[in-house]
């Protein structure tokens, strides 16, 4: 087995069944690297808070922590821990007060095109420290389940084509479009949310990446949402293979079938495989 110098996962589907799920053999697969000097990181669309439930760093001692990184809210913050073992924010990419109100003027504008133009009713959840979240499809309730489920890119297709949009890639562009120089735009989608903010994944692997100074060779990078919502479109841990990055290898632990890039190589086995591999590193 080819052994690493740098690992970077997804957390929830990935490392663990979900937010609020059990952590202690995730932690327990990630003490003896941490210990060996291997790199992990993780990066995840969600807040420190969300993360073992804000507690994280509570699982491992300072000299492990020195090891681990974390790259949060969708390139928000990144993390380290200082040398008493708390957590510390090495990067802060979240916008002033006017430009986090420019990006929810611009997420309103989506909205009220969406309805105005076509008809079609979303919600908006503000309260991301560095985007929005607008909800195209508010009737599909996904529970617990925070991710992209079986049949919801047909299924937003399909409610999409209702309203006479073509498209997904049109509203990422109507979207992106409503951007400006000073606060610029970047969407992503998994069907049933549409993210607009300044940043995303890339800005953490990318940070964190360079922080290290590794080759991309020695680096891998996991998650279970690599599958497009359309052949060209695809999923959050996609943001996970940048410019720098695109040498390292990609590893998809989902059992959903579609598309997934080029790279990635789907294993399946949800968080067993990831959990398996990293006791054997």
């Amino acid at each position: 087995m080819k052994h690493y110098k740098a690992i970077f996962f997804d957390w929830d589907g990935t490392a663990v069944l979900s937010r609020k799920a059990p952590v202690e053999d995730a932690v327990n697969a990630m003490r003896p690297l941490l210990d060996k000097g291997v790199k992990l990181c993780i990066v995840s669309g969600t807040t420190y808070e969300n993360i073992a439930g804000g507690k994280l760093h509570s699982y491992f001692t300072p000299k492990q922590l020195e090891n681990l990184y974390l790259g949060l809210g969708r390139g928000a913050f990144d993390y380290g821990y200082d040398a008493t073992g708390q957590p510390t924010i090495l990067v802060d990419r979240v916008p002033d007060a006017k430009g986090i109100l420019a990006v929810h003027d611009a997420c309103y504008r989506i909205h009220r095109e969406l309805l105005e133009k076509y008809g079609m009713n979303t919600d908006i959840v503000f309260s991301r420290p560095n985007y929005c979240k607008i909800d195209l499809m508010p009737a599909n309730n996904r529970g617990e389940n925070l991710f992209l489920q079986e049949g919801e890119a047909a299924r937003l297709q399909h409610i999409l084509q209702q309203h006479g949009i073509d498209s997904i890639e049109t509203v990422i562009a109507m979207a992106e479009s409503f951007g400006t120089p000073e606060m610029p735009l970047r969407a992503t989608t998994d069907a049933k949310y549409l993210e607009v903010g300044p940043t995303g994944k890339s800005d953490n692997v990318d940070a964190l990446f360079a922080r290290f100074g590794f080759a991309a060779e020695d680096c891998c990078f996991w998650g279970d949402e690599f599958i497009g919502v359309t052949d060209s479109i695809f999923g959050s841990d996609a943001g996970m293979m940048t410019q720098t990055t695109q040498n390292g290898d990609f590893y998809d632990v989902s059992d959903l079938k579609g598309v997934r890039p080029e790279q990635v190589k789907k294993l399946g086995g949800g968080i067993q495989t990831f959990l398996t591999f990293l006791r054997e590193q």
